[in-house]
């Protein structure tokens, strides 16, 4: 099996300190952040290797004739408790807790066994030890805590922690089930839009997330480019929405392929709560909650790929899922596009930047210059035309630290971590 290490979800912790990575091969990658040190006043933010596991392994449905791929499509931590960290993976089937902590003591001087562990002659004990706790090596424990399996006929494309804590959503193509983090059997359906007639299927759900500061609240995404938001106070099953978020369409832009491309693949609220963002194939939007009928912001995100459409769809690229994502004070946005490009959008200034996460150009804190795509005409010195870019090179997962101007952006198998630069 080929492709194992492409990084599927990307994903930092609360404080920022930690920055996990799943990949098609069912592994999981934390990343920690050094500290800064006395002697290396340079390697603030430096992550390094935390911990490695394997989450998710292969399995096949035996009444479906299915394979099931081990593959991590979202990784959502849980906001720290005490001194252990904890984060739900999921594959396509089955939602995983884990538990990551570390382990810098062991007991020794037990009474009824040696060092080595083999048990003592009790006749040749005669006195009662008290066993000491001695420092070791640092070691980084992950274990399942809990495995919430079984609730999902199709793939799982969302999961979502609730403001509470104790909560969490998980979504899939056709229905949204609500768990509780301590309750694995089972789980309340809330969102269900399977049609009785499955000829009859018009849109799938393509993202679901929950509301930061309201715990009843909640919005999905979906493939006629749509967005509902739902309240849990309203009743137990949200088939019908509170608010229903679509822009008109413009009549003259439409083609053949206008369907495909206002497919949202991403939906995410900012962190204050009062807007959210969604991504399709050539833009992102922002939406006030408090606005229903058009968004308050839409930035281009690769304009110049709307004549490119007929090859986009014949190489399947057109159905590449971009996500997007906030900085931690909500006036930025950054998502990715191909060739590893990702742009970024400051909402203040109205100003936006494309830049390139390659191996050629990012030497260690070298600066990393922006990129422009020529669209026609003469194409001046440093701008790359539409026609050489690379589509297998896509940066589909980004994260943004909660609280600093550092980026995680991951481009196929390789995982790059910018940071403002420090005079």
């Amino acid at each position: 099996r080929q492709n194992t290490d492409i990084i599927s979800t990307v994903e930092f912790n609360y404080s920022g300190e930690l920055l996990a990575t799943g990949d098609k091969g069912g592994r999981v990658v934390i990343f920690q952040r050094e500290q800064e040190s006395k002697n290396r006043p340079l390697s603030r933010g430096e992550y390094n290797v935390y911990s490695t596991f394997q989450s998710h392994e292969p399995e096949f449905d035996y009444l479906k004739s299915l394979e099931i791929e081990e593959k991590i499509n979202k990784i959502r931590w849980l906001p720290q408790q005490n001194a252990a960290h904890f984060l739900l993976s999921t594959n396509d089937k089955t939602i995983k807790l884990w538990k990551i902590s570390e382990r810098d003591k062991r007991a020794e001087g037990y009474n009824l066994k040696d060092e080595d562990g083999r048990l003592r002659d009790p006749f040749r004990i005669t006195t009662l030890r008290v066993p000491v706790l001695m420092p070791m090596d640092l070691m980084v424990e992950a274990s399942p805590r809990r495995i919430f399996a079984n609730a999902h006929t199709y793939h799982i494309n969302s999961i979502s922690v609730n403001s509470d804590h104790e909560t969490y959503l998980s979504a899939d193509d056709l229905r949204i089930n609500l768990w509780h983090l301590e309750i694995t059997d089972r789980s309340f359906n809330i969102v269900d839009i399977k049609p009785a007639n499955m000829e009859e299927l018009t849109e799938v759900i393509t993202a679901a997330e929950c509301h930061p500061h309201q715990c009843n609240v909640f919005v999905y995404s979906s493939s006629k480019g749509t967005i509902r938001l739902c309240d849990m106070r309203a009743a137990a099953l949200c088939d019908r929405h509170s608010k229903f978020f679509e822009e008109p369409e413009d009549p003259s832009s439409r083609s053949f392929f206008s369907e495909i491309i206002s497919s949202i693949s991403d939906v995410k609220f900012s962190h204050s709560g009062r807007y959210m963002m969604t991504r399709d194939y050539l833009s992102v939007k922002v939406w006030d909650l408090n606005m229903e009928n058009r968004p308050v912001e839409t930035y281009q995100v690769h304009e110049y790929l709307r004549s490119k459409l007929c090859s986009l769809y014949e190489n399947d690229c057109i159905f590449d899922k971009f996500e997007c994502c906030w900085n931690g004070s909500d006036s930025a946005i950054m998502t990715g596009s191909y060739n590893n490009f990702f742009r970024m959008f400051d909402r203040n200034t109205r100003r936006d930047i494309t830049l390139e996460a390659s191996r050629e150009n990012s030497k260690p804190r070298a600066m990393l210059k922006p990129r422009k795509v020529c669209t026609g005409g003469k194409r001046k010195k440093d701008e790359i035309s539409v026609d050489s870019l690379d589509f297998n090179k896509k940066i589909l997962h980004t994260a943004w630290h909660p609280k600093e101007n550092v980026i995680a952006v991951a481009a196929t198998n390789n995982l790059y971590i910018f940071q403002d630069k420090i005079n």
